[in-house]
């Protein structure tokens, strides 16, 4: 088969990037989507779909900026990597996590016009909120950064 028609038969898979940042009592940093999104009313972290030709971590770096208003720094530590099925109809994507440090005093969040609230929660205040993935995710990716190790994420849950 020539290399062009085998690639057209490859799987087509979205990609993602999404970033975990910390404050000092370990809360982490949460965003609620607006009016408007598919996922209004749902909280989760920064990060979004990669542009064409970008690479996960300039994704990471670019969303944070565009959805919080700060800028992380230049080095990548990867939390983890996640496979989820489908989302919202689009078809699979695969998510490179990453964590950002520790949020230091008197940082300012800036939102975007994607989202109306940001927060800072405990691991035990997720129960009251509506999420928009797992729970199980941010506990894994949580331990992870504490941990300094990498999880591997099916569906939101770590194997």
């Amino acid at each position: 088969m020539p290399r062009a028609q085998w690639v057209r038969t490859q799987p087509q898979t979205l990609l993602a990037s999404c970033v975990l940042v910390l404050d000092r009592q370990d809360r982490v940093l949460l965003l609620r989507y607006g009016p408007g999104n598919p996922s209004s009313g749902s909280w989760w972290l920064p990060g979004g779909m990669l542009d064409h030709g970008e690479d996960p971590w300039a994704a990471a770096r670019r969303e944070m900026l565009e959805e919080t208003g700060i800028e992380i720094g230049p080095e990548p530590v990867l939390l983890g990597i996640g496979h989820r099925g489908d989302v919202l109809g689009t078809g699979p994507v695969l998510d490179c996590l990453f964590h950002a440090g520790t949020l230091t005093e008197g940082v300012r969040v800036r939102l975007s016009e994607e989202h109306d609230r940001h927060g800072l929660f405990s691991l035990d205040e997720l129960d009251g909120l509506r999420l928009t993935a797992r729970r199980a995710t941010l506990t894994a990716l949580h331990a992870a950064a504490r941990e300094r190790s990498v999880v591997y994420l099916r569906e939101g849950l770590p194997l």
